[in-house]
């Protein structure tokens, strides 16, 4: 290999990538939910990616529950507040090579207004062409927050007293890169 090494970038295919959470709803259920439209780069200079800088914001009022009602709760004031925030924006700090195909992303997430620094599991499920000769990556995003961390705290309890919402969030996002000319 030369001394010399070439920065590459990549984009989000978001035909083959995908925003998924879940939350605890009367911590008796989980109600899924995806973000439909996001965007997002990665510059790395490394082949494994383990220089990789990160980029990645989402749309927030691309929320889906299936469910428009709960949806339409979510963009409001007491959640998301996408009127006044529409997005939500994560740069990365770290991207640590754990071993094998496994690695630790850092970086500061960004809701609303508040930004805390964060950590996700991601696994590297390698690299391919497509039938149309674009150089793809696939990556596999996991980790957990705290909602309220965030400023969304609206909650609720029931007669019960049952939690409405759970404060944890799990994430789960597969994204597939594409290598840019």
């Amino acid at each position: 290999m030369s001394d010399t090494q070439t920065l590459t970038k990549w984009a989000i295919d978001p035909t083959h990538s995908e925003v998924q959470f879940k939350v605890k709803h009367l911590v008796i259920s989980t109600v899924n939910g995806t973000f439909n439209s996001f965007t997002g780069t990665v510059e790395s200079e490394k082949e494994d990616f383990s220089d990789a800088k990160i980029n990645f914001s989402i749309d927030a009022n691309s929320i889906d529950t299936n469910q428009e009602q709960r949806d339409g709760h979510l963009k409001s004031a007491d959640f998301f507040d996408t009127e006044k925030y529409p997005k939500v924006n994560f740069v990365s700090t770290a991207f640590t090579k754990v071993k094998g195909e496994q690695y630790k992303l850092a970086g500061k997430l960004t809701i609303k207004d508040v930004t805390k620094v964060v950590e996700f599991d991601v696994e590297y499920g390698g690299s391919a062409t497509d039938p149309y000769g674009n150089n793809k990556a696939g990556f596999e995003v996991t980790g957990k927050i705290n909602r309220k961390e965030f400023g969304l705290v609206w909650g609720a309890v029931t007669e019960a007293g049952a939690i409405v919402v759970g404060d944890d969030i799990k994430l789960s996002i597969n994204i597939q890169l594409v290598k840019q000319a």
